[in-house]
C-alpha cells in the first residue's frame, strides 16, 4: 500500500540548544554572535535568526515538566551533549566572520571547502555546542 505524500512544510522555525548558563549563553549568542533576543525568562532564551528562524536556548533539565499556558500544553524536552547547528552566511562576510571570531577569542576548530562551492567554519559556543558559519554552495539549494 502506497504512503500518501505529507503535506509540504514552509521550513524549520526553531532549533533548541540546551545550556548550563543562560546569562552565558546569552552573552554568547546575543553578545559575540549578535543575535536579537525575542524573549528572555528564567524558562528560555529565544533569539531571531536573520527574520527567518528562531533560535531557543533552555537551561539543560529545565524543560523536563509540561507547561501549561493559558493556550494549551508544551510537553517535555531536553537534550544532553554537545549539539550541532549551522548558520548561514554570504560568502562576502565569511573572512569578516573568522576576523570577528578571533578578536573574541573563538577559536576556529576546522574549515571545509565544499564540492558545490561552499565553505564552513566551526567552532564551539561556551557549553561546547558545534557551530557552524556555512556559505552558499554547500546544500543542493543552498
Amino acid at each position: 500500500m502506497p504512503a500518501s505524500a505529507a503535506p509540504s512544510l514552509a521550513g524549520v522555525l526553531e532549533t533548541v540548544l540546551y545550556v548550563a548558563d543562560l546569562d552565558r549563553a546569552d552573552a554568547f549568542f546575543g553578545g559575540i554572535l549578535g543575535l536579537p533576543c525575542l524573549h528572555a525568562d528564567l524558562r528560555m532564551r529565544g533569539y531571531n535568526v536573520a527574520g527567518r528562524g528562531v533560535l531557543l536556548l533552555f537551561p539543560e533539565g529545565g524543560s523536563l515538566r509540561p507547561v501549561e499556558t493559558p493556550g494549551g500544553t508544551i510537553p517535555p524536552h531536553d537534550g544532553r551533549g554537545p549539539a550541532h547547528v549551522a548558520f548561514a552566511v554570504g560568502a562576502d562576510a565569511l573572512a569578516d566572520w573568522e576576523r570577528h571570531l578571533a578578536a573574541a577569542g573563538i577559536a576556529v576548530e576546522g574549515r571545509t571547502r565544499w564540492p558545490r562551492g561552499g565553505t564552513s567554519l566551526y567552532f564551539r559556543d561556551p557549553d561546547g555546542h558545534l557551530l557552524e558559519l556555512a556559505t552558499p554552495g554547500l546544500w543542493e539549494g543552498y
